[in-house]
This record gives structure tokens, sequence and C-alpha cells, in this order.
């Protein structure tokens, strides 16, 4: 089975930074596509971006492109999401998801395991 366990979030002005960590428990921590959703009150849950396992070439949604930032350490099953420029719409609470799957084409279905969740409150 695998575990996912994120950490980081907080409250941050706008125009500041964050990073999240996502800890992965399991075998094969390199096989699996890292991905990292974010769901505000009474919005569907959004894909936010992905890596593959070997970690080259992260894909990030228009929204977060340019700003945010994902990367692994495979030596440490874990995964960031550095969030630079953060808004007041990057609100959420943030959740890293680990997959078979594209990292362009992420989706809750293909989700094998969640973490918690992290708030992140980005403040005017």
């Amino acid at each position: 089975q695998v575990q996912l366990r994120e950490s980081g979030g907080g409250l941050v002005q706008a125009g500041g930074s964050l990073r999240l960590s996502c800890v992965f428990s399991g075998r094969t921590f390199s096989s699996y596509t890292m991905g990292w959703f974010r769901q505000a009150p009474g919005k569907e849950r959004e894909f936010v971006g992905a890596i593959s396992g070997t970690g080259g070439y992260p894909f990030y949604v228009d929204s977060v492109k340019g700003r945010f930032t994902i990367s692994r350490d495979n030596a440490k099953n874990t995964v960031y999401l550095q969030m630079n420029s953060l808004k007041p719409e990057d609100t959420a609470v943030y959740y890293c998801a680990a997959g078979r799957t594209s990292i362009a084409t992420m989706t809750p279905s293909q989700v094998d395991a969640w973490g918690q969740g992290t708030l992140v409150t980005v403040s005017s």
C-alpha cells in the first residue's frame, strides 16, 4: 500500500512564497507520477501539475505556470511544490497524489493514493 503525507501549508501574503512537501511511503516511489491538486470551498478538486517518476520535466496548468515548481527527490521519497508570487486565488487545500498516469492528464480517478491535504491561505 501507498501512503502520502504532505506538510508546509500556512498563511502568506500575496506575492509571498511557500514550499509544500509530500513524503511517500511504500514501494517503488520512482515508478509513480506524483501530482498536486488543490480544492477551494465550493469548487471541484483542481489539477495543478505533476512530475514523472524520473523527475525530468514537470507539467503545470496555465494558472500556475511560471510561479509554481514541482520537483522530487527519489532518494528521500519526497515530492515538493514550490509556490512563488502567490495570489489570493491560490488559496485552497493542497493535496499530493500518486498514480500511474501521464503528467499532463492526471485526474482524480487515476489517483492511487492521496495525502491528507494542507491548507494554503494567501491574504491580500
